[in-house]
This record gives C-alpha cells, structure tokens and sequence, in this order.
C-alpha cells in the first residue's frame, strides 16, 4: 500500500501533510510534519495545486484560509472534539452572558486558540480579536491587555487559565464562577479530552520511581498538573526541550501518546496510566490516505475543504493580526 501511495504522489504531483499526533504509517509517508500553525503555514507555501491533509478539520481550514486557491483533501474529515465545544449560537451566547453581567461588547477582546473552526475565528476577527497558538498566546495576550479590555479566551480553559496565572491576572470560567466578570480573563469552558487525563498522581508516580525525572507538560492540561510540571510548553517546544536533554535523563511527557513514543529511543515516558491517544487524529489509516489520492486521480476529489469566502477573509483577518504581533 506505501508503494501505491509513493506511486500516485510522483505521478500527481501533491503533497501529503501530517500533524504530529497522526499513526506512525501515516507520519511515514508524509512530505510534510508539524504542530498546528507551523503545519499551515508550510503547506500553504507548498508549490503543488493539491494537498491531502492527515489531522483534523479546523487545521485543514487554515490551511485553506492562507492558500484559497489550493485543493486541500482529507483522508478522513476527522473533528477535533473541543473546537465542536463551540459554535457561533454558543459564542453568540457566551458573549450575550458577558453583556448581562455587565460586560459592554465593545469592551471584550476575543482570543481563540488556533484548535478551532473558522467560523469561530471569524466571528473573533468582527470583534477586533484575533488567534492565538499554545506557543505564542502568552504573547497574544500581553499584547492585547494594553488595550484595557476583558480577554475572552476560548474554546480551551486550561489553556486560558495557566495563561492568566503565568502572566500574573485575574481569571475566572464563564458560567462555572460567578464572579467572572470582575476578572481580567474570562475562559470558555471547553478542553481537550486527551489532556485532562494527566493528573498529579501521574506526577508522583514518576517522580518516586524516577527521583531525578524531567517532567514536561503541555499547556492544554490541568492547572493543577501544571504546576507541578518542570516544563511547559507546545508540541513543538516540548519536542524541542526534550531533545537538549542527555539521553540518560529520564523524561515524561504529558501530551499525546503517538508524538510521545516517537520522541527519543528510550528513558521517555508518557505521563499517564493510560494511554492518551487522541481518537480524532488517530481515525486516518494508510487506507485512507490511498483513498484520496485515487480520488484526485480519477478527479473525484473526495472530503475536500471548502469554506464560505466572507468567512475565509474574515478568519484569515484574525490569523493576519497574530502574525503581526
């Protein structure tokens, strides 16, 4: 099947990209690797008329975002669970809840997390708000403090909050603490189902069995596991951080379980119990990937990503102003 699949990239001239978190057979026979953003902006540079995109449908978006004119396909439309947390009805409402505690529209600033849709981004962007990743949102949102306005930070609460703790501001959860509206940082209540299974005792666990562990954590996980964490960090960073450490150091690694058990050949443990595999970037099989090329051989062109123009301009506005900054 790889043998098929390097046949038909050769002789269509497209590019196969892969997010980090995707099967190992799938990483094999990409042209392309990388953490969300990262993955985007690469792709929508990439000279071929035709990408199959293996992760999840809000990355394929950006990619379609930043490069309109670019076929992007997916082996499987697979949907990251916490950017479906929010839609436009529940952004409109969370927005209408703000209004009612008190809150002026016009002084919300709107932050989102790349990991999700483009309908969200740009119903940011009308708002004057703009995106953010896990590496650069502590940047993001320093930036947009200076205006004097509450932060909005959604869909990832975790994310939000260990934010708003790092920089030194008040935070609260819309609709779980009724004092949010006095907060500087107002977090939607959504979350990465694959990061919430880290806890402390994971932390413990490895720490008494290994006096001497580096334990390294992204920043979708608890606030809690955080900080109890020595590092903290994106996909990236955390690949980064842990490749500077001797291969003698024991390292465990709170994020998902396919980037985690590629990252060094051995003292590296993933920090949980059970096995933290996301279920959505793990749909994509080799099949899959094979399927969609032969789509784009006999022009059939299967899960390919559309998204309406007024919202592509809108949503790529709110990536523009990230990148600015």
């Amino acid at each position: 099947m790889r043998e098929k699949i390097e046949r038909l990239k050769r002789k269509l001239d497209v590019t196969i990209a892969a997010h980090y978190y995707q099967r190992d057979e799938v990483i094999a026979v990409a042209d392309v690797i990388g953490d969300s953003l990262e993955l985007a902006k690469k792709c929508a540079g990439d000279p071929n008329p035709n990408l199959v995109f293996c992760g999840v449908g809000f990355m394929a978006q950006s990619v379609k975002t930043l490069a309109p004119n670019k076929r992007v396909l997916m082996p499987r439309i697979a949907c990251c669970s916490m950017a479906r947390m929010i839609d436009g009805a529940s952004y409109d409402r969370s927005i209408a809840l703000m209004e009612r505690a008190g809150i002026e529209r016009q002084n919300v600033m709107p932050i989102v997390y790349i990991n999700s849709q483009a309908e969200i981004k740009a119903r940011v962007a009308k708002m004057g708000g703009m995106v953010c990743t896990s590496a650069n949102a502590e940047t993001i949102i320093r930036a947009a403090l200076k205006n004097g306005k509450k932060i909005f930070f959604l869909p990832d609460r975790c994310l939000g909050l260990n934010l708003a703790k790092r920089i030194g501001i008040s935070a609260a959860t819309l609709g779980r603490d009724e004092d949010f509206a006095s907060k500087e940082l107002i977090a939607f209540d959504g979350f990465c189902s694959v990061h919430q299974i880290f806890t402390i005792d994971d932390i413990d666990f490895y720490r008494a069995k290994y006096p001497d562990i580096i334990v390294a954590v992204h920043p979708e996980c608890d606030p809690s596991v955080v900080d109890h964490a020595d590092f903290v960090g994106s996909t990236s960073q955390i690949i980064k951080r842990v490749k500077e450490f001797p291969i003698e150091t024991p390292i465990a690694v709170g994020t998902e379980f396919n980037l985690v058990n590629r990252l060094r050949e051995k003292n590296t443990f993933v920090l949980s119990r059970q096995k933290p595999e996301c279920p959505s970037m793990n749909e994509t099989t080799l099949r899959d990937v094979l399927g969609v090329l032969q789509s784009i051989e006999n022009e059939t062109f299967i899960n390919e990503i559309t998204i309406d123009e007024e919202e592509r301009e809108w949503a790529k506005i709110a990536l523009d102003r990230m990148l600015a900054l």
